[in-house]
């Protein structure tokens, strides 16, 4: 009869599994994790479609490091769907959890193996493996210590807060408040696929560099990422999104659900859910693939998003527009939630990327706050020779916003801000520099400026401090690998700021 928490452990498998998924087993002592366990692991994951690991507990036999310590070290690796402290024997526990597949070490395979007889009992696999040697191995255990935010290439801008008068505690009551905000995001949801690769050299038949992909990670992207760092971050967040009738779509939701987004997902039938893939290799994107479509939603998807979405916006303390421009957020039903929100007083936040031509971030009117690139500006502008500075003021003037952030890639932040009440001329210009100067993955920076700082916006914060929090949760973002949302205390550890 196995332990209560093995029985505990298993009820929360046969919760996150279904019937069709090829459930993979492997058991270990994992005292210090070192490329041998990264390759069984990826080994084993490759198996099947969710990777188990018990990590035997101190009392099962000798160790040398707390059972603890060692099952953090496990848990922390993201090529495993659930991890447990094994206090079993591991063939009594996969008696009852009947794996498809246990993977064992290569040493083991011509030794005695106690779990051999019960796989083979239910009809069960047992793989022997080392794993594969991989050039690329390097890279994937930078991008599991990659997702721990390091507060140590974060550049301080004391000038900038002293110029503007605030300090680093008048920051961290702003952050607090984040948990009273109900905040509702709506745009294109976009799932992001990293595909790390070894090279294997130059074809023989062609002038291409062939790869072999050995290591996949799934990232929630584009408006889902605001979503779920607003949701991280404290606030209570509603989510209006489209997706199509896929395998990414049930990604999807599975995501938001961990995320507690509240996430209002319209089936589209004649797209798929968006899909952004990037094949790299030693730190460097050789191939990005799109699947997607980009023309607007249908009036009757509109009609039925608008009705749940009115429903709910007297609730919010700040509306999001996050555009991506693949068709989530035609002009008809911008309008509608822009006059919407008039009505009722609520406070509006866009950010419109634009990856060709396409874009234009003066329709989002009436914002608090815009967070263009200046490339973004100039398109929506048709301006290309103006100074930032009267660039930021046509921009605002077009658009009646009441803000301008126009981000400058590794130059920082310029700022246009509504300072009514305090000069004659109402607004001032001003820059933050950047706060990373060297990004592992650029990637996001721009979803955790316009969050951050609208959040920070909606709970009372000055413009200044708004843009000081949304470029610490950029330089936060782009310091590791992929689309991770932030929380509030990689936001502010004592090493950083």
């Amino acid at each position: 009869m196995l332990k209560t928490d093995s029985l505990k452990h298993l009820d929360k498998i046969r919760k996150k599994t279904s019937e069709n998924k090829k459930i993979v087993f492997i058991s270990g002592f994992f005292n210090i994790v070192h490329p041998g366990h990264l390759r069984l692991l990826r080994f084993a994951a490759e198996c099947g479609d969710f990777l188990v690991v018990g990590v035997y507990g101190d009392q099962v036999g000798n160790s040398l490091i707390d059972e603890d310590l060692r099952f953090e070290g496990i848990k922390a690796i993201s090529l495993v769907d659930f991890a447990f402290v094994l206090k079993d024997k591991s063939e009594d526990f996969i008696s009852e959890l009947k794996p498809s597949i246990v993977v064992k070490g290569k040493e083991h395979e011509n030794s005695f193996n106690p779990e051999s007889d019960v796989v083979k009992a239910y009809g069960g696999k047992m793989l022997f493996s080392s794993g594969d040697i991989s050039f690329s191995l390097v890279e994937l255990l930078q991008s599991e210590s990659e997702r721990i935010v390091s507060g140590s290439f974060i550049n301080k801008n004391d000038a900038y807060m002293k110029r503007h008068g605030f300090n680093w505690q008048d920051l961290e009551k702003v952050l607090k408040n984040l948990q009273k905000l109900k905040v509702l995001v709506i745009g294109d949801v976009i799932v992001d696929e990293y595909i790390t690769c070894d090279p294997l050299g130059m074809s023989q038949e062609d002038p291409t560099i062939v790869v072999s992909p050995v290591g996949t990670e799934l990232y929630i992207g584009g408006a889902g990422i605001v979503a779920a760092h607003a949701s991280n971050l404290g606030a209570s967040v509603s989510f209006f999104s489209i997706t199509g009738n896929d395998e990414i779509a049930d990604f999807v939701k599975e995501k938001f659900g961990m995320a507690n987004v509240k996430a209002s997902l319209f089936q589209d039938e004649t797209r798929p859910t968006i899909l952004k893939q990037r094949f790299r290799s030693a730190g460097k994107t050789l191939l990005r693939v799109n699947h997607l479509r980009q023309h607007p939603i249908s009036k009757e998807i509109q009609a039925r998003l608008k009705i749940k979405l009115f429903d709910i916006i007297n609730e919010q303390d700040v509306i999001i527009f996050s555009d991506f421009n693949y068709g989530c957020l035609p002009q008809p039903l911008v309008d509608s939630i822009i006059q919407e929100c008039k009505k009722n007083n609520i406070m509006m936040v866009a950010d419109s990327q634009s990856s060709s031509q396409i874009g234009d971030v003066s329709r989002f009117t009436d914002m608090m706050l815009l967070t263009p690139t200046e490339r973004e500006a100039r398109l929506a502008l048709k301006d290309f020779e103006s100074g930032l500075v009267v660039l930021a003021e046509k921009l605002r003037q077009t658009s009646r916003a009441k803000n301008i952030f126009i981000t400058l890639d590794k130059e920082g932040l310029l700022i246009h801000a509504d300072v009514k009440n305090k000069r004659k001329d109402n607004y001032l210009t001003d820059q933050l520099k950047a706060m990373n100067k060297n990004p592992v993955d650029p990637a996001g920076a721009g979803d955790s400026l316009l969050i951050c700082s609208a959040l920070a916006l909606a709970s009372g914060a000055d413009i200044w401090q708004s843009a000081y929090l949304g470029s610490v949760a950029a330089a936060c973002q782009i310091g590791r690998n992929g689309n991770i949302p932030l929380s509030v205390s990689d936001m502010y550890p004592e090493t950083r700021l």
